[in-house]
């Protein structure tokens, strides 16, 4: 599965793990160059505090564009190492 944004692959892998429909990519098969940290976290009652990264791509920035849980709850151990994506990101295989 290949995702893009702003007609550029940002991140491709055939070991996506889906949670809420979302497909959550390893997070080694993330472009690193095109990807920030952000400061913005955000709270999961099930699967806990997601952080996220912007995504710059021929200078055009999509913030907070992928969120990743650092360290899991125990019921989303699954996603852990993985990056999800929105704001305009689409998926392809």
């Amino acid at each position: 599965m290949r995702a893009t944004w702003n007609g550029t692959v940002i991140a491709e892998s055939d070991d996506i793990v889906e949670v809420e429909g979302n497909p959550y990519f390893p997070a080694s098969s993330l472009r690193q160059d095109l990807f920030s940290p952000s400061s913005t976290t955000s709270v999961c009652p099930w699967k806990g505090t997601a952080s996220y990264y912007s995504v710059t791509v021929d200078g055009t920035e999509n913030t907070d564009a992928a969120w990743y849980y650092p360290t899991p709850k125990e019921a989303a151990a699954q996603i852990k190492d993985r990056v999800a994506f929105w704001k305009g990101v689409t998926f392809s295989d």
